[in-house]
Order: C-alpha cells, then sequence, then structure tokens
C-alpha cells in the first residue's frame, strides 16, 4: 500500500548500466539466447520503488538479455484489479505482477502464481549465479507457502514510521511556547495523549503565527480503502488490537463471538482517530496514501504517520519537498504495554509493508519473466533502487556505503527499519482479506463524514465482517 511518485534522473540508467549490465553480461546473455525479442509486460503501483524499475531495471535487463519489458505503473486499484481480473480469466496479459504482502494469501488459495522454487530447480540454465534467496531480508518469508518455496521476489519493504518537522520540534522559540502552555517538553510523542496535544498546539500554533501549516495528517479518505488500512494496521495495533481484532482460530470480528474489532479498546483508537481530523489540513477526507506524503512534503503538517516508501524523498528531493534537511523519523506513539507486547512478539506497534513480483500462472512468457525477476533480486542492484525508494529487501544494503550516507540525511529511517523493523508486521495471514476490508469499509467511512459515532461504527462493522465470513464458510 503506497505511495507517491517520483522521477528517476536518467543518469541513474546510464549508472546503472554502465556498472551492472557488462558484470553479468555473460549470463544474462547465454540464459536470454532464444528469447531476445520477446516482450514481458507487468503491472504495478506508480511508486518510488516502481518507477525505479520502469525507469531504471527494465532499460538495463534489456540491454543485458534483449528481452523488453513494458512495465505498466498505475493506480493502487487499478492494478489490483488489472492483475486479479487477468489471473481468473487465464488471460495471460501480464508476465509478472505486483504481490502486496497482505494479498498473497488470497493469491496461493487461489493458485494465481508459479512456484520460482520449482521453475528454477527444472530450468538450471535459466538459475542465475547472483540470484540468492539467503541474501534476502526476512521479509521474504511473506512469499513462501508452508513448504518454504518462494512464488515471489521482494522488491520493496519498508514500515510505516512517525514522521515529524524536527526543524519545529527543535526550534527554541516553539518549544518555550509549547512548555508555557503545557508545562512539558515538546518531543515527539510516545503515547495517544501526547500526539493529540502536540497536534492541537501546531494547529494553534501554525494559525497564530500565519503559517498554513496543521497539527497532524490523516489518511482519512471517506471512498477508498486506504482509510480502512490506517485504522486496522497503522492505529489498532498501537492501542493493542492485533489482526484487526479478527481472532486468527475463530475468525471471530464482534465480542459477542470472541472477537475485538468492536472492544472498548478498538472503539477508543477509532475516536483517537477520527478526532484528529480537527488538527488536520481539509485534505484529509479525501488522502490516500499518496496525498499523505505529498501533503508532509508541503509542509502542511507537523506530524503524522507516513509510509516509509516515501521517506527518503520527502527528506531529500528539493524537487519535490519544502522540508528537505527538517524531517525527524520516530517509532509511532502506543498505549501502555504494547511496545512490551511487541518486543517480545505477542504484537505489533505498526505495519511492516512491501511487495513482491511474482509470475501469475497465465503468463506466456514464464522464462523471460523468471530472469527479470532474477535481475531485480540482485544484491548489485540494490543500493541505488534503496536511494530511490526507501526500501530494502537485502541484508547487505543496509551496510552499502550509499545507504549509510543517505541514512544521516533522513534522520536515521534505515537505521530505524534494520533495528526496530521486528516491532512492525505485515497484515495478517487472512485469505479472506479482500472480503473483511470491503465489509468492514462502508462503516469506517460513516465515522470519517460524521454519519456514524465511532462506537456505532464498529458495531456494525464487526457485524458486518462476522457475517461475510460466514457466508465464506470460515463461521458456522
Amino acid at each position: 500500500m503506497m505511495h507517491c511518485k517520483r522521477l528517476v534522473a536518467s543518469a541513474f540508467v546510464a549508472t546503472l548500466m554502465a556498472s551492472t549490465a557488462p558484470a553479468f553480461a555473460d549470463f544474462w546473455s547465454d540464459a536470454a539466447k532464444g528469447l531476445e525479442g520477446a516482450t514481458i509486460r507487468g503491472v504495478s503501483e506508480s511508486t518510488p520503488p516502481s518507477n525505479y524499475v520502469k525507469d531504471v531495471l527494465a532499460p538495463a535487463f534489456t540491454e543485458a538479455t534483449g528481452i523488453t519489458v513494458e512495465f505498466e505503473a498505475t493506480s493502487w486499484d487499478q492494478m489490483y484489479d488489472k492483475a486479479i481480473k487477468d489471473m481468473e480469466a487465464n488471460t495471460g496479459i501480464y508476465d509478472f505482477v505486483y504481490i502486496e504482502q497482505d494479498i498473497i494469501y488470497s493469491y496461493l488459495a487461489r493458485d494465481f502464481l508459479v512456484n520460482l522454487s520449482d521453475m528454477m530447480e527444472q530450468n538450471a540454465n535459466l538459475k542465475s549465479p547472483d540470484f540468492d534467496i539467503s541474501k534476502f531480508t526476512t521479509f521474504i518469508d511473506n512469499f513462501k507457502n508452508a513448504d518454504g518455496d518462494v512464488f515471489g521476489v521482494p522488491m520493496e519493504a519498508f514500515v510505516k514510521v512517525y514522521l515529524y518537522r524536527k526543524d519545529l520540534f527543535e526550534d527554541p522559540k516553539v518549544q518555550e511556547a509549547y512548555k508555557a502552555k503545557y508545562n512539558a517538553d515538546l518531543k515527539p510523542a510516545t503515547n495517544h495523549a501526547e500526539y493529540r496535544q502536540i497536534a492541537e498546539f501546531f494547529t494553534e500554533y501554525a494559525k497564530e503565527n500565519g503559517m498554513e501549516m496543521w497539527g497532524t495528517t490523516v489518511q482519512a479518505s471517506s471512498g477508498h480503502p486506504a482509510s480502512v488500512y490506517e485504522f486496522v494496521e497503522s492505529v489498532l495495533p498501537t492501542y493493542g488490537i492485533y489482526n484487526w481484532g479478527i481472532d486468527t482460530q475463530t475468525f471471530a470480528a464482534s465480542v459477542e463471538n470472541g472477537g475485538q474489532m468492536n472492544s472498548d479498546k478498538a472503539k477508543e483508537a477509532l475516536t483517537w482517530w477520527i478526532g484528529n481530523l480537527a488538527y488536520a489540513p481539509p485534505e484529509s477526507t479525501s488522502s490516500t496514501w499518496d496525498e499523505v506524503a505529498a501533503t508532509f512534503a508541503a509542509g502542511r503538517a507537523a506530524q503524522g504517520l507516513v509510509y516509509g516508501e516515501n521517506a527518503a524523498w520527502i527528506a531529500t528531493n528539493a524537487d519535490k519537498s519544502t522540508v528537505v534537511g527538517k524531517v525527524g523519523v520516530a517509532l509511532p506513539p502506543v498505549e501502555a504495554g504494547v511496545m512490551e507486547q511487541a518486543k517480545s512478539g505477542e504484537g505489533y506497534i505498526g505495519y511492516y509493508d512491501g511487495g513482491a513480483f511474482g509470475i501469475p500462472h497465465s503468463s506466456k512468457n514464464k522464462e523471460a519473466a523468471l530472469l527479470f525477476l532474477q535481475y531485480i533480486g540482485q544484491e548489485s542492484v540494490q543500493a541505488d533502487w534503496a536511494l530511490a525508494g526507501s526500501r530494502i529487501v537485502h541484508q547487505a544494503t543496509y551496510d552499502d556505503p550509499k545507504i549509510v550516507e543517505q541514512d544521516k540525511k533522513v534522520d536515521g529511517y534505515y537505521t530505524l527499519m534494520k533495528e526496530q523493523g521486528p516491532l512492525f508486521r505485515g497484515a495478517p495471514p487472512f485469505p479472506f482479506h479482500n472480503q473483511a476490508r470491503e465489509a468492514m469499509a462502508p462503516f469506517i467511512y460513516q465515522a470519517i463524514t460524521g454519519e456514524l459515532q465511532p462506537a456505532e461504527a464498529l458495531d456494525k462493522a464487526a457485524a458486518a465482517v462476522d457475517a461475510e465470513l460466514k457466508n465464506l464458510g470460515y463461521r458456522k
């Protein structure tokens, strides 16, 4: 789930072709014999990491193999719609598709994807010596089946972090004003009460000082699943409600049936989140992940929960961001006890997002697609890709000198992801992910618009999810 276009300089293309293609020319040209002139098509969301694939890696792969890559980077909803319809109809339009971490379980259940481990084992001539599963971070485990076989090559992974205006938080005048008002020191929030207080303070401070700025971002589109995702994946866990409030054994959502989706804690969480809209820019009720990143980059919010794939460009790209050099990175605020649960492995504090490219069974060019997936999975192409999209899927990338240098410019974002990544978690392994999300979505939207109070919205959402899971056969 993600999130903002990033144009990549053509110099990257030249650099990658000069440094990467010749070094691997022997394997790639040999493996591609008989496939030259083929065209493979892929689809993904238009995000910084995906645009890097389109603008840099795809042309470099073509240079190395003679295989053309037509890569469609589109909106999140269009990406899903096109990929799923193609795989359902077995039409073979796409040779590789983006698989988000949260949808892989649905795809595996429907047998949409080629087993990449089996394919590489059965086609030794197509197995690159520079593609090594063991070099990936543990994020690749999200794309394995119960037997440990791989069905997707990770192309992005990042955590959703708490970004804040470091320049304002560290301004002595601002600190003095905050101290005078609340008798507390201004620092990144560690709990929800502090976060709300800071949001209130900066909204008023901006108004008093003629600044077009508010206290927080809120990813609260009233007609897009982005708002549901922010609530269930980024807000609920910080209150100690995990797996969307759905029991992973009985698949119950409502308290009445043993779930937690409409528990008192969940209602407290939704009330807090909806309440933040009073201190957020007017675009918040139409904001998906794209708009939240753009809002923060435009200097319109003092703090916010922002997908990490946007952290690097917001902090470093002066062509797109007005807050270069002013961005602080911290962990999300949590309720008492939640951090301890995350450290013990019993819970988590936020969303570890990302995705992979997989090959649909319907592809007509599986061999060429397999070569491309291995090409982007090489260790040698990872660092520049991480610079462009704040994403890391290889362990070694963290220690690359380029990343170490950029880490300083993004307030230690990469260090946070490496060291604190285990505190975050991807979506629960629900094959019914889409159906459950759609069942609850109307009520989350109505809470955003004020048509329903948060408590009533969650009562209705939990009942709707229970009914949907019963209809799907998961509940008696």
